[in-house]
């Protein structure tokens, strides 16, 4: 039998990636100590990172995030060593509790990701450096969580199945699918909050008017737009509808056998299986922030037109309120309808495509 440190470097990548159970863990202590040190030096020297486009982060809430950072990595350590059944779900509680705070904290990952490739420039180092920071503690956090939960169930802690053998061997992958009826329906539904928002953009920078602003009002509005944004927008194109569409892109991969086996327009890889993170990951990433900003946007249109809450200012070229509440609102459905469209995709998705351990023998008869 070959040594593994004889092995092709591929090969010893991927028996490194089988055994994620064991290291994610170590990963997220990791990630914990360095977190808590960026906040707590950000707060000593002062260094304003934004919390919202016009709040900074206190630096009480820093002292509080590296601390809260502190207790899940501590909880990842002790994922594989405690032993008792109450300090293991002291365990899972703590990762579960730590969990929401650093997926809000990548909230804004999705408008950092259409600045960055439309060229528009960093509005904030700080904010980004935030932001992915959170991003990969969210990650690590949720896979330390996930093998842990497998564990106090008796299941394997990789492929979640009760079997016998090793859990770090092949995979076995169920062959491509399509998601049921309700889920595409219920998806299609979500994907059609996008029409208002994206219809707006369009007569904008096709030169119409609506909702009481004006093509050249929006155009002053957005001169400070990179290049590629101008260039698009000079064609009918905002950058930001269009990167809506990359979302519907991904929905419907989500939902479709090709989104699992690569489709013959993709020439050299047709025909070959998708890896599953490449969809999950960013579906996953950019759910979280998109569909609790449309909520909030939701919420606040109606309250705010009621008075209940402040009624905003015309800003951006907008000759009164109600206007702009109306994009508040056409806003908040197209967030939140690609957001929420993301999770329902991404969990038949993942349901559909969840792959076996291989060498675990046969699974148990009450193994889906």
């Amino acid at each position: 039998m070959t040594a593994p440190s004889t092995l092709p470097r591929t090969a010893r990548l991927v028996a490194w990636s089988r055994r994620w159970p064991l290291w994610t863990p170590y990963a997220a202590v990791s990630w914990a100590l360095l977190y808590a040190a960026v906040q707590i030096t950000w707060a000593a020297t002062d260094t304003t990172v934004p919390l919202t486009p016009n709040e900074p982060y206190p630096a009480w809430s820093q002292v509080l995030l590296a601390c809260i950072a502190l207790l899940a990595g501590a909880a990842s350590w002790a994922s594989l060593r405690a032993t008792g059944r109450k300090a293991r779900v002291a365990t899972e509680t703590a990762l579960l509790l730590a969990l929401p705070v650093f997926a809000m904290g990548m909230a804004s990952l999705p408008a950092h990701f259409v600045t960055l490739v439309s060229f528009s420039g960093i509005d904030s180092g700080t904010g980004l450096v935030q932001v992915l920071l959170s991003c990969a503690g969210a990650t690590l956090l949720l896979l330390v969580a996930l093998s842990h939960h497998r564990r106090l169930r008796g299941r394997c802690p990789r492929c979640g199945q009760t079997h016998d053998g090793p859990s770090h061997g092949p995979l076995v992958h169920p062959g491509p699918s399509t998601a049921s009826k309700r889920t595409r329906r219920t998806v299609y539904l979500l994907m059609c909050g996008v029409l208002p928002w994206a219809g707006a953009k369009t007569s904008w920078t096709l030169g119409g008017d609506a909702l009481g602003l004006t093509a050249e009002a929006w155009r002053e509005t957005n001169q400070g737009e990179s290049e590629v944004a101008r260039a698009l927008s000079s064609v009918g194109i905002d950058v930001t509808v269009l990167a809506a569409v990359a979302g519907i892109f991904l929905l419907t991969g989500l939902m479709y056998q090709w989104g699992q086996v690569f489709p013959r327009w993709t020439l050299v890889l047709a025909g070959r299986r998708v890896p599953r993170l490449l969809p999950l990951i960013p579906a996953r990433l950019t759910a979280v922030g998109l569909s609790g900003y449309g909520v909030v946007l939701v919420i606040y249109a109606p309250l705010g037109a009621m008075g209940i809450l402040p009624r905003l200012e015309p800003t951006g070229g907008f000759t009164d309120s109600s206007g702009l509440l109306w994009m508040v609102a056409f806003g908040g459905l197209a967030f939140g309808g690609l957001g929420f469209g993301l999770i329902v995709a991404a969990r038949s998705y993942s349901a559909r495509t969840r792959p076996v351990c291989a060498s675990g023998g046969r699974l148990s008869p009450e193994s889906p």
